[in-house]
């Protein structure tokens, strides 16, 4: 074709694309069913085919179309007629040969060219030619090889020659006992299969070299005659020579010199391959030599590429795969020894079979339409292009007016029905050929959507939204969208609608949630169809694991919370590095955590929690790092040694992931504490030496602890044992003190050297004293395995100067200073004058004294001490005498405050000076007395009795009246049942008052009352107590909300009728009896005395039976529970009583009338006296 009609060929292309792609066949096979399509092959055998001898051949031809095609073949060109060979048979409903070779045929006989055809009404496809060629493996000819005889260094090739194969074989080299022969950069396979040797050695003599070929087809192995090498030296080889040839050397004693490289393949220094496009290329250069060379290679014109080359063979083959024209170019290989170089220059041609561009495809077209297929394809040479229409040529065909060929296109212009055909594109050039089929389907058919009918799509919230509208119908239907009430066409932002009928919804929110209904139109027809999308939350980790350092053996827990759609089930997975977890029971998982129990090191890495739900995943990641103490350290050495120093190196141990921060060194003393470690000195975690200061006359050994954040390592194996010489001490003893422990004493103290001070044998201390001031001489005393020394007869409390010096058998330590101490102390001589009192309040004085002469102190005067005690209280009721107390203070102090004193009562006191022995003579005593204060709270305060607008109230005066007590103090108010408190009601009460009655008060009603006593001074502290008044005289109860029920004074008068009942029974059993007592002391005689109750039969206090007694053998309290007295028959309360020897009661108790039991008997049922006397 002329080149200026390109341009509006190229326009027409882009205008016609869109048409078609629109109108490609779905592969729908229910739609596929009711269409009419032309044959398309789908599947064919290789256009190489090789077939194995021993099994049937089979050549495959699938392909579909509507209606089914049928098939048919040709071979070498011709019409093959499977219906004349009954080897030949076709399987059912497709076009595949299957060619039985089983009855003893040869597979040569079928060997030639097919090509299947597919065809229908609507036209005809064609297969590619297929060549069968059957795989051959022919024998090794017949050859008897002579041994080989090489020189020691010289250059050998074995040579293979395989018989031609097809495929070819695989060749190898290998002994007789199936063993590989060992290769290496001086003895390597070439690409031909021959054998090399840059330079042969002694060892390489053997007369197994044997070349065997694998045939891959026929997986059969032939091997050629074992090769003998013999490699002799120049003295061996002129030996053996002169056996044939009268003892002549017919080669020099001269054995063979290192030369520099040359190629033994390929030959000269030129050469030149051509290789196809996307096969391999593969060069090598083998070179011979001594030393054996070393080959390199190099593209001159470029590089190579890396990602796809390969050097192989001890680098002597280069290999490139999916070669490119990029390839081509020139290739160096150098081989180098020490003697020189040499190179060979591969010149690299790449050609290129036809390859697709753009391969033609399959059109449909509605009638009148137009439409284009394409056929382009490139190689090296370009290929040529030729068309087929229903396998024949083009130019053979029907001719058509909507037709038109324009080289590699086909224009289509105005479609009429019935113009259906399978068109063939065939590219090719002298390297191969590509051959496809495009068919042009002319149909009118009324839109189809192909999407399933309700449809529903789900997606998370902000993501992309597909939803498809696959629709079929010729011409191309045009495809719109609705929402819900199909109110508007969906259109523009938010909504996009591709060119297959798919809408797109870019950024998916909650409102977009809803059904949606596509719309397919063409001229033909109308078609719906209905879709739902759900929008969901995105599913996301609240709470991801958090990096984590864990100790060696604990536990760590991972957390991973979760937020997802409430619709989705989400299902979680922990990984660990990126791979499962272990499967170790340690490792438990949980709905959102894992915990992995007593963490090893191996349990390191990166944990990641991986949530999934059906439409979207979220994940998180940590790292845990697991520490532990260090490892000890190792290979202790010990250098450069002097006579008090050393140096020390170590090996630190394994960190276990936290750095060592320092290494603490520590020694032992085998000399003086054989088996104790001590802490010598410290060093940075980042050295591994110290230089140790030594003691002399120590048999040290060594040991180091590496600490980390975790802790100290175990200690490391001891160093050597390194001994320094003695020396005379350092140093004196520490802490030297004089002090007296007696009046005529002086203690002299020390704290004694240890053994890695004390420096050699022999320690001593020599104390050395004199008199402050007084004495100019020393006197000194030497003494050993002590830390005191007493020296006797001193004045009293004098200075002494004191030295303590320490010496051994190698000589004195330093001077040693002097310190000053006291000889002992005596107890004071004076006591102190002027001892005056002044009383500040009840409960507070301050005594005043003079200072005591400094010569009577006989020692460090360290204070004053008053001791006073209480001898009575001025109140007539108590007569109380107190233990002595004693306050101290300064020897600077004059005065004193004395606390915490009881009011209105009478104190002694006196004062005395101390030193450290004690305290001196008392000073005259003095006495003072306390004002009143307010007094304590009152002994006891108890409601007594209680009646409907009444309480009767008691008390005891105060333990602690602190003064003459004036009066007492009542305050009450009401409480109601919300605990809201009334008017504050006060009422003065005399001083000789134990009891009083309200009266006036609201029946059934409680009373908060508050109680105190005072004196001149003012009010003690306040009691407290609270009562109610009755409802009912017959039913005492505070609780008025119980007692006013109905059912509870139904029930209260049952029991009542009960207890009488057994109250008779009782005292009829009782009259029989006789002796025993029915009624006690205290009814027959009053108690004038007040008699309080047992603590444990009170609610509001204790009170007695005085003023106010209750009904005879009975008493009511304010609560409502009812009480035994003393009064009723108890051996504990009957004090009189008296028994008989066999234990029978005697006394008056046992006299008692009949008269007043009847009197007793006829006392009214009251409910109270039933109650009390049952219980």
């Amino acid at each position: 074709m002329d080149r200026p009609r390109d341009g509006p060929l190229a326009l027409l292309l882009l205008l016609l694309g869109h048409v078609i792609t629109a109108l490609e066949v779905p592969l729908d096979p229910k739609l596929l069913e009711g269409l009419p399509q032309p044959p398309t092959i789908t599947h064919q055998s290789p256009k190489e085919y090789i077939v194995d001898p021993r099994e049937n051949i089979v050549i495959h031809c699938e392909a579909k179309g509507k209606p089914h095609p049928g098939f048919s073949w040709t071979r070498n060109g011709t019409h093959f007629d499977i219906d004349k060979d009954p080897k030949v048979t076709m399987k059912p409903q497709s076009g595949t040969l299957v060619i039985d070779i089983s009855g003893g045929e040869k597979a040569d006989a079928y060997e030639g060219v097919y090509q299947c055809t597919a065809h229908n009404e609507l036209g005809t496809a064609v297969s590619n030619n297929i060549v069968i060629r059957q795989s051959r493996s022919p024998l090794w000819s017949k050859e008897k090889f002579s041994p080989i005889v090489a020189q020691e260094g010289q250059s050998l090739i074995l040579h293979c020659r395989p018989p031609a194969g097809l495929p070819p074989p695989i060749v190898f080299w290998m002994d007789n006992n199936f063993q590989r022969l060992p290769q290496s950069r001086r003895v390597s396979q070439g690409l031909n299969g021959d054998l090399y040797f840059s330079n042969v050695l002694m060892e390489d003599s053997r007369n197994n070299y044997i070349c065997y070929a694998r045939f891959p087809h026929t997986q059969t192995i032939q091997q050629k005659q074992p090769i003998t090498v013999h490699v002799i030296d120049m003295d061996s080889l002129n030996d053996t020579m002169a056996d044939y040839f009268n003892d002549t050397d017919l080669f020099s004693d001269k054995p063979v010199d290192e030369r520099p490289p040359s190629f033994m393949v390929p030959s000269g220094s030129l050469s030149s391959t051509m290789v196809l496009r996307g096969e391999v290329l593969e060069m090598e250069c083998i070179a011979d030599g001594l030393p054996t060379p070393v080959v390199s290679w190099t593209k001159l014109s470029g590089e190579i590429p890396g990602h796809r080359a390969s050097f192989q063979n001890f680098n002597k083959t280069l290999r490139i795969t999916e070669v490119s024209e990029a390839d081509a170019g020139e290739y160096r290989c150098t081989a180098r020894n020490r003697h020189g170089s040499v190179h060979h220059t591969i010149r690299v041609s790449v050609k290129a079979a036809p390859y697709w561009i753009s391969a033609p495809r399959n059109l449909v077209l509605a009638p009148l339409e137009t439409g284009v297929i394409t056929c382009r394809a490139r190689g090296h040479p370009k290929p040529s292009i030729r068309w087929s229409m229903n396998g024949l040529p083009i130019e053979d065909a029907p001719k058509d007016p909507s037709r038109k060929v324009e080289d590699d296109t086909i224009i289509f212009s105005e479609v009429q029905t019935g113009s259906s055909a399978v068109y063939q594109c065939n590219a090719s050039n002298e390297y191969g050929y590509l051959l496809a089929n495009a068919f042009v389907n002319v149909l009118a058919e009324p839109p189809r959507v192909l999407t399933p009918p309700n449809k529903v799509y789900q997606v998370i919230m902000n993501k992309p939204a597909l939803l498809e509208c696959l629709s079929f119908g010729s011409p191309v239907p045009a495809v719109t969208w609705f929402k819900d009430s199909r109110s508007s066409m969906l259109d523009g932002d938010p909504y996009e609608i591709h060119k297959n009928g798919t809408l797109q919804i870019h950024v998916s929110q909650a409102v977009n949630s809803g059904k949606y209904t596509c719309v397919a139109r063409n001229n033909l027809g109308i078609s719906e169809n209905h879709v739902y999308l759900e929008v969901k939350e995105p599913t996301r980790i609240l709470r991801p694991p958090d990096y984590r350092v864990v100790h060696r053996n604990r536990d760590v827990l991972f957390e991973c919370k979760v937020k997802h759609d409430p619709s989705l089930v989400p299902s979680s997975t922990w990984l660990k590095d990126g791979g499962e977890l272990p499967d170790d029971e340690r490792f438990r998982v949980d709905s959102d955590s894992l915990t992995i129990k007593d963490v090893t090191e191996s349990d390191a890495g990166t944990y990641t929690c991986v949530v999934n739900t059906s439409l979207d995943q979220d994940s998180a990641s940590a790292r845990l790092t697991v520490v532990g103490q260090p490892d000890a350290p190792t290979d202790l050495e010990l250098t450069d040694p002097g006579a008090r120093s050393v140096q020390l190196t170590w090996t630190p141990g394994d960190e276990h992931n936290s750095a060592i921060k320092k290494f603490l060194i520590q020694y032992e003393d085998a000399l003086h504490q054989s088996g104790v470690w001590h802490n010598l000195t410290e060093v940075p975690g980042t050295k591994t030496t110290a230089h140790l200061k030594l003691s002399p006359y120590v048999h040290y050994s060594f040991r180091v602890l590496a600490l980390n954040d975790v802790g100290y390592s175990r200690p490391s194996m001891p160093s050597r044992q390194y001994m320094t010489n003695p020396a005379a001490p350092d140093e004196n003893p520490s802490e030297v003190k004089g002090q007296g422990t007696e009046h005529n004493n002086l203690v002299i103290t020390w704290k004694p050297l240890t053994g890695l001070q004390a420096n050699g044998p022999g320690l001593l201390y020599k104390v050395m004293w004199r008199q402050q001031d007084v004495e100019e001489e020393w006197t000194s005393v030497s003494v050993a395995n002590v830390s005191k020394f007493v020296v006797s007869g001193t004045p009293t409390f004098v200075p002494y100067e004191v030295k303590v010096q320490a010496q051994n058998d190698y000589g004195h330590g330093p001077k040693p200073a002097a310190v000053i101490g006291y000889s002992g102390e005596d107890f004071p001589s004076a006591a102190p004058d002027l001892v005056q009192v002044v009383v500040v309040n009840s409960s507070l004085a301050e005594v005043y004294w003079e200072d005591v002469p400094l010569r009577s102190v006989r020692g460090r005067l360290q204070g004053y001490k008053v001791h006073y005690r209480r001898e009575r209280s001025l109140h007539r009721h108590n007569s109380h005498h107190g233990e002595q107390r004693t306050e101290s203070f300064g020897p600077n102090r004059t005065s004193g405050k004395i606390p915490n004193l009881h009011p209105f009562s009478v104190y002694s006191l006196h004062v005395t000076a101390f030193n450290a022995r004690g305290e001196g003579p008392a000073s005259t005593t003095q006495r003072f007395e306390t004002p009143e204060g307010v007094p304590s709270v009152p002994s006891f305060f108890r409601v007594s009795a209680s009646d409907l607008d009444s309480l009767t109230l008691e008390w005891g005066p105060p333990h602690e009246r602190n003064g003459r007590l004036t009066g007492y103090t009542l305050r009450y108010q009401t409480v109601n049942s919300s605990h809201d408190l009334g008017l504050l009601e006060e009422l003065d009460l005399p001083s000789n008052h134990s009891s009083v009655t309200l009266h006036n008060l609201h029946h059934s009603t409680r009373y908060k009352f508050y109680f105190s006593a005072r004196t001149q001074r003012g009010s003690g502290p306040a009691v407290t107590e609270e009562a109610v008044t009755i409802l009912d005289r017959a039913v005492v109860s505070p609780q008025v909300d119980i007692a006013t029920q109905g059912w509870f004074i139904g029930l209260m008068s049952a029991i009542a009728l009960l207890i009488l009942i057994l109250l008779i029974v009782c005292f009829i059993k009782r009259n029989k009896g006789g002796k025993y007592p029915v009624k006690e002391k205290e009814d027959a005689h009053g108690d004038p005395e007040i008699q309080p109750m047992k603590e444990d039969d009170i609610t509001f206090g204790e009170y007695s039976d005085e003023d106010h007694k209750p009904l005879q053998g009975s008493r009511t309290l304010s609560s409502g529970t009812i009480k035994r007295d003393g009064s009723d028959d108890s051996l504990v309360d009957s004090g009189d009583t008296q028994f008989n020897e066999d234990g029978s009661f005697i006394g008056q108790y046992s006299g008692r009338s009949e008269r007043d039991a009847a009197h007793e008997s006829s006392e009214p049922p009251s409910p109270i006296n039933a109650m009390n006397s049952f219980v």
